[in-house]
């Protein structure tokens, strides 16, 4: 085992543990005093059985009456770790927890249910969650009758939900990814058994729709798929979230049309892998490229996508992105590495020449377009050689922003049994000089937007400055400028003065102008 790999093992003991009952619903266990009612917990072993049941699209999701009183009078406090499909998770969440009667609060001392959504993809964010518990510990002794529950990907995960039940027995409620429908009903059981309610399931999930969500902002998460097939090696997504499951296309158009509607400016579509959108339907042709066709046509002002895989990125959705419109010049394409061996022991399915040829079709496409990506440094086995190959990618594609990281070995994938041979401050170095190659291309490109006229989507007041306002353009760079908070939601054009490294500055225009960048 390297040294970077957690054991787990450390962290648990179930020698004390009690089986009280046991039959096809579950067990009821008892370990240090705390009840706790196992529904189903995570297997590896079962999430990486690609089961060949069909995915049911599952319509009737109505709460029944019995559920809507529960949260009568008390409040609720979602804290949510990890990326844009956890975020869109903590919508649906909130959703239901209002349909409960719950109202929100940020007060967690007023609180009667708090909720971590958790991210398993790096080590450092379940820190950061154990770390949050602690402190949670605490206000639970407090005031007992208050719930606390942990969801998300982290309960999808054999190690953390064994290390919570032996080591934090105060959570009162263990759920997972595929299962947030049945939040009104743990919770029930939560409150009227007084014990801990632990329900993940590693079976893959239904295509649950119709569930409520609590949007905040002027953007709209919009699911399209779930799951990953693509098994990267050191990647847990596809045992946290299942394999590849799209929703209908029907189904997509009519959220995003009726976000439309309610007059949302802009609109991301999510999945783990969005290019592999309708690979699963038996039934139907239907692609990622022909659902962007039809939401182009929709009368909203900015779609956008999250995230990409190289491998699944074709000619005829380059062919429809290049129609512009409401679809954005801006593509993220993670690589993770510039190196081909690499990327082969990380079972990316690329080669650094296909996905350097992909970059060299999207930019012929959409000349204003402006790539980021996503960077893994430290890889097992890396070499510096292989790193200056990423270093060159870099150099060769010219990215605008990219997202790095020190490779951080997961729990139950291939790369962790790897030998992790690379001295973290050789990572470290090489993460250094990695973020100085992006930042130089970052800055150059914001440079040639001197004097340029952009439009801005204003999203708040800037946090350092009332007087400043902030907002993103159509290629999601960051614009500060002056302006009154009124202008919040609306849609600005702003000529650039000052360009910087992570941001713009300029001075926002109101006389009729020729725009003079796409961006």
């Amino acid at each position: 085992m390297s040294k970077d790999k957690k054991d787990y093992s450390k962290y648990f003991d179930f020698s004390d543990a009690k089986i009280l009952s046991e039959d096809e619903n579950g067990k009821r266990i008892r370990i240090r005093g705390r009840e706790i009612n196992i529904l189903s917990e995570p297997n590896h072993r079962q999430e990486k059985q690609r089961g060949k049941q069909d995915v049911q699209v599952l319509y009737d999701t109505a709460l029944p009456e019995e559920f809507k009183t529960i949260g009568l009078g008390k409040f609720y406090l979602v804290y949510t770790f990890g990326c844009q499909m956890n975020e869109h998770d903590s919508e649906t969440i909130k959703g239901m927890l209002e349909q409960m009667g719950y109202k929100a609060t940020e007060d967690r001392m007023e609180a009667d249910i708090i909720l971590l959504n958790t991210c398993a993809i790096r080590e450092n964010a379940e820190d950061k969650v154990f770390g949050e518990l602690g402190h949670l510990k605490h206000l639970k002794t407090e005031k007992p009758d208050m719930l606390l529950g942990v969801c998300g990907c982290m309960s999808q995960e054999e190690g953390v939900v064994k290390r919570i039940l032996s080591k934090h027995g105060f959570v009162d409620l263990v759920f997972g990814t595929h299962n947030i429908h049945r939040l009104p009903h743990l919770i029930q059981e939560a409150l009227f058994s007084k014990e801990m309610v632990v329900e993940v399931w590693s079976k893959e999930g239904d295509i649950v729709e119709n569930l409520p969500k609590k949007r905040e902002g002027l953007r709209g998460w919009v699911n399209i798929m779930y799951g990953c097939d693509k098994f990267c090696t050191y990647c847990i997504v596809p045992f946290t979230r299942g394999k590849e499951r799209s929703r209908r296309p029907e189904d997509v158009i009519a959220e995003v049309r009726e976000l439309a509607r309610q007059g949302f400016k802009e609109i991301t579509l999510l999945g783990q892998n969005v290019n592999a959108y309708g690979k699963d339907f038996t039934d139907i042709t239907y692609s990622f490229a022909n659902l962007m066709d039809d939401i182009h046509k929709i009368d909203i002002p900015r779609v956008r996508f999250t995230t990409s895989h190289p491998r699944d990125f074709d000619d005829h959705l380059i062919e429809v992105l290049a129609k512009g419109g409401n679809l954005v010049e801006h593509i993220h394409l993670p690589v993770q590495s510039g190196s081909s061996q690499v990327l082969k022991k990380m079972s990316r399915k690329y080669s650094r020449e296909t996905y350097l040829e992909l970059s060299r079709k999207i930019k012929q496409a959409i000349p204003d377009v402006v790539l980021t990506t996503d960077f893994i440094v430290g890889f097992p086995g890396e070499t510096d050689e292989q790193f200056e190959e990423t270093l060159s990618l870099v150099r060769e594609v010219g990215y605008d922003f990219a997202y790095t990281y020190i490779y951080s070995p997961r729990e139950g994938t291939p790369a962790a049994v790897m030998e992790d041979n690379v001295p973290m401050e050789v990572k470290s170095e090489r993460l250094q000089r990695l973020n100085a190659a992006i930042n130089e291309h970052s800055r150059k490109s914001n440079d040639r937007l001197l004097g340029a006229t952009v439009e801005v989507l204003v999203e708040g007041v800037s946090k350092n400055n009332d007087s400043m306002l902030s907002g993103r353009t159509r290629s999601n760079k960051l614009v500060h400028f002056e302006g009154s908070a009124d202008l919040i939601g609306s849609f600005v054009h702003v000529r650039i003065t000052d360009p910087m490294t992570w941001y713009i500055k300029g001075d926002m225009i109101t006389e009729p102008f020729a725009a003079t960048d796409a961006v």
